[in-house]
C-alpha cells in the first residue's frame, strides 16, 4: 500500500509541475521577468483554460490526499 501511494504521489507531483507551467502568467510576478508578461491575442478565460484550472485543482487534491495517506501509513507502520 505504501508503494502504491508513493507511485501516485510521484505521478501527481510531476503532473502538477507540468500543469502549473502550462498556465498563462497573470503578470506582476516572476512570469514577467522571464517574458511571460507578454500579452497574447488569444486573451480571456477560454474553455481550455477553465478545464486546465479544473484539472490542476483535481490533481492537487489527489496529490494532497496521497500525502495524507502516506503519513497515516508510515505512522501506522512505526507504531
Amino acid at each position: 500500500m505504501i508503494l502504491a501511494s508513493s507511485i501516485v504521489l510521484i505521478i501527481t507531483s510531476l503532473l502538477m509541475v507540468l500543469l502549473v507551467l502550462m498556465h498563462k502568467g497573470k503578470g506582476g510576478g516572476l512570469s514577467d521577468m522571464f517574458g511571460g508578461g507578454i500579452s497574447s491575442s488569444l486573451g480571456g478565460s477560454s474553455v481550455v483554460e477553465r478545464n486546465l484550472d479544473r484539472l490542476t485543482v483535481a490533481t492537487g487534491v489527489i496529490w494532497f490526499a496521497s500525502i495524507v495517506v502516506l503519513g497515516f501509513l508510515f505512522k501506522a507502520q512505526g507504531a
